[in-house]
């Protein structure tokens, strides 16, 4: 299998959250990969060839030789096996309590949350915000989030973990879903979360090129 035979199959939109994931571990690893968008309003993902391909017919997908996996934290935990710390960089902390709790990040903010994703959709990050103030149930998610991560930034910290990790990026994502918006976000979080978005990484998803 040839080490570096990625493709990396997205939303045609790039605003998947799940995507952007996937994109910054690959770009923070230092490796080449193809890129190729699924139209999901067009319902490309049900088609034949990418049902075939992908295993939950979700984005992201990623294809390496003739191994094809779904997923995100799937993939960016395969792709920290696969892709060596010490040869490549690594994108979850190196220690045990650290990568548990990352993990147990991502899962968290996949699984949860899902008034606030629907409320505040990625459009509002990478196209327009909405003036629709967040229901009560939407509001309560937003303060258990502030709460949690105010309790996991000491001191004002800028990454979770004292050294980057995806579960900084996958965070900054989700908090960004409000501060962008205008709503109301504690300033520390603010701070964190602009401090994660001019990340490169990040930035080369974001100045993607999309139409509405």
């Amino acid at each position: 299998m040839p080490e570096h035979d990625f493709k990396l199959y997205v939303d045609s939109q790039f605003i998947s959250p799940y995507a952007m994931s996937v994109f910054v571990t690959l770009i923070e690893k230092g490796v080449p990969f193809e890129i190729q968008t699924v139209n999901l309003e067009a319902k490309e993902n049900q088609q034949a060839d990418y049902s075939n391909l992908s295993l939950t017919c979700r984005v992201p997908t990623l294809t390496h030789g003739d191994f094809q996996l779904s997923e995100s934290s799937a993939i960016s935990e395969y792709l920290e096996e696969l892709l060596s710390p010490g040869q490549y960089a690594q994108v979850y902390p190196s220690d045990i309590h650290g990568r548990a709790r990352a993990r147990q990040i991502q899962a968290w903010l996949r699984s949860d949350f899902m008034s606030l994703r629907k409320e505040r959709s990625t459009e509002v990050i990478f196209f327009k915000p909405t003036n629709k103030s967040l229901s009560e149930s939407a509001q309560a998610l937003a303060d258990k989030l502030f709460a949690a991560v105010d309790s996991l930034l000491e001191d004002n910290a800028l990454n979770l973990f004292g050294e980057w990790c995806i579960a900084d990026a996958d965070l900054a994502l989700m908090l960004n879903r409000l501060v962008l918006n205008g709503d109301e976000v504690p300033e520390k979080l603010i701070a964190y979360t602009q401090h994660q978005w001019k990340r490169a990484s990040v930035q080369l998803w974001v100045n993607q090129k999309r139409s509405l």
